[in-house]
C-alpha cells in the first residue's frame, strides 16, 4: 500500500470513529432529555393526585364557586391526559392559570384560609411546585444541551442523517404565568 492510501485509509478511520462517537454522544444527550422529563412529570403527577383533594376542600366552603372548580379539574384532566411532551407542556399554562384563579378563590373564604386540612394541602403544593420548577431547569439545561449539540456543525449533519430533531423548551409565554401559583395567606 502507498502513502496516498494509508493516509487516505487513516482518515477514513478517523471519521468512521468521529461518527460513532458523536452519534453515541446525541443518543446520550437524548436519553438525558427523555429523563429530565420523565422527573419533571413524576412531579406533574404529584400535583394532579393533590389537585381534587384541594378542590374538595375548597368545595365545602365555596360551594357558589363551581364554574372554577369545574375548570380546575378540566385543566388537570387535560393535563393528565397530554401523550407528548408539547401537548404536557401546553396543558400546564392552562392549568397553572386556573390554579391561581383557585387560590384567588380561596383568598374570599377566611374559614377555609383556617382549615387545616387546606393548610396542608397548601403546604403540599408549594414544596411540588418548587419541585416542579427545579425540574423545569433542569429539563430545559439538557434540552439546551440537546438542541445545540444536533445544530453545530459537524454534528448536524450526522444529527439530519439519523433524523435527530429539537426538543421543545418548557417555557412560559404569559408573563402572568410566569410566576408560580401563589400558596401562601
Amino acid at each position: 500500500m502507498d502513502f496516498i492510501g494509508l493516509g487516505l485509509l487513516a482518515l477514513v478511520a478517523v471519521v468512521a470513529f468521529w461518527a460513532i462517537g458523536a452519534y453515541n454522544g446525541l443518543i446520550t444527550q437524548r436519553n438525558k432529555v427523555e429523563e429530565a422529563f420523565s422527573t419533571m412529570d413524576v412531579y406533574l403527577k404529584k400535583r394532579y393526585d393533590l389537585i381534587p383533594n384541594l378542590v374538595e376542600t375548597v368545595k365545602g366552603y365555596a360551594k357558589h364557586e363551581r364554574e372554577t372548580l369545574e375548570a380546575v379539574i378540566a385543566a388537570r384532566n387535560h393535563a393528565v391526559s397530554a401523550g407528548t411532551p408539547e401537548q404536557k407542556i401546553e396543558a400546564e399554562k392552562g392549568l397553572a392559570g386556573t390554579l391561581g384563579r383557585l387560590f384567588a378563590l380561596a383568598e374570599a373564604y377566611p374559614d377555609l384560609k383556617a382549615n387545616t386540612n387546606f393548610m396542608d394541602l397548601q403546604g403540599q403544593l408549594k414544596v411540588l411546585e418548587e419541585d416542579i420548577a427545579n425540574a423545569r431547569k433542569y429539563y430545559n439545561g439538557t434540552v439546551r444541551q440537546f438542541n445545540t449539540a444536533i445544530e453545530v456543525f459537524p454534528t448536524n449533519i450526522l444529527a439530519g442523517l439519523f433524523k435527530f430533531s429539537r426538543k421543545p423548551l418548557f417555557e412560559v409565554e404569559e408573563a402572568t404565568e410566569r410566576q408560580n401559583v401563589k400558596v401562601q395567606f
